[in-house]
């Protein structure tokens, strides 16, 4: 068992030492590039996740003798399980996927590396965009100063962390208009998520629009049956019989998310 062959098994199907081999390809010196970056992407994953496995990505992502690209991989990867911990904090869980301490610990060493401008821009752009994944005081400060730089791929980061961050409402709906396709992207994301009521017709052009890129269509009816619930099946009725199942079925649960959002809803005002 190789992590390549990993990578063709669904996570919930690996065999038990699927994370002592991806911790030995990482560690690997001497593997191929694209191998260690397909271990150090694998280690997010939350079968494997553990201390252990957080570790040694936090080694990597804190080793200067390690390429910038693989230890933005790694840092990426740390991002699920600092989100786990955001949803249900430590006293919710029986056995989370990271102590506290380790935690603790990771929060600490990605904000020492986001704050070093001697790290690699790459490097500094996914430790800003994990660690958001647990939002803290000082990530506001962080996302704001990376969307006022004149430089898109620290945009496109910061544009990234308002789907995490709060406060960012009125540069979501600027960068909804950006010609960069990657943050118009995060930013329809952004704007579900936070249900900004300003960018619903934006949202609905381009779920209404034949031209819409799918990656991107797929977004905005997420977004959409996020921003109105009640108008979703009007919206997006037309796309349950899409000729793409993929659409399709991402109009029906949309669809479905709304109902059960107007249900409590319901529920609340009675």
């Amino acid at each position: 068992m190789n992590v390549k062959s990993l990578s063709s098994i669904p996570p919930w199907d690996w065999p038990e030492d699927a994370d002592t081999v991806i911790l030995e390809t990482l560690a690997d010196p001497n593997a191929p590039k694209k191998t260690r970056l397909l271990a150090a992407e694998l280690g997010g994953e939350f079968t494997i996740l553990s201390d252990r496995v957080a570790e040694a990505l936090l080694a990597v992502v804190g080793s200067e003798a390690e390429p910038a690209e693989l230890r933005a991989r790694a840092a990426i990867s740390l991002g699920p399980g600092l989100e786990e911990v955001d949803w249900t904090e430590f006293d919710d869980l029986d056995e989370p996927q990271l102590s506290q301490p380790l935690f603790e610990k990771i929060q600490s060493a990605l904000r020492q590396l986001y704050s070093d401008a001697e790290v690699p821009k790459e490097v500094r752009r996914a430790v800003l965009e994990a660690s958001v994944r647990y939002p803290m005081d000082w990530h506001a400060e962080a996302v704001r100063a990376a969307y006022a730089f004149d430089d898109e791929e620290w945009r496109l980061t910061a544009v990234f962390c308002m789907r995490y961050v709060k406060g960012f409402e009125e540069e979501i709906i600027e960068a909804l208009e950006s010609e960069d396709d990657d943050i118009h992207y995060q930013a329809v994301c952004a704007a579900g998520e936070w249900e900004i009521d300003a960018a619903w017709r934006h949202i609905a052009r381009l779920v209404s629009s034949e031209g819409t890129e799918k990656e991107l269509l797929l977004a905005a009816i997420d977004a959409a049956a996020s921003i109105r619930p009640d108008e979703a099946h009007g919206l997006l009725g037309d796309l349950l019989d899409s000729d793409d199942p993929e659409v399709a079925e991402a109009a029906n649960d949309a669809i479905s998310c709304a109902d059960r959002g107007e249900d409590l809803d319901d529920e609340d005002e009675e």
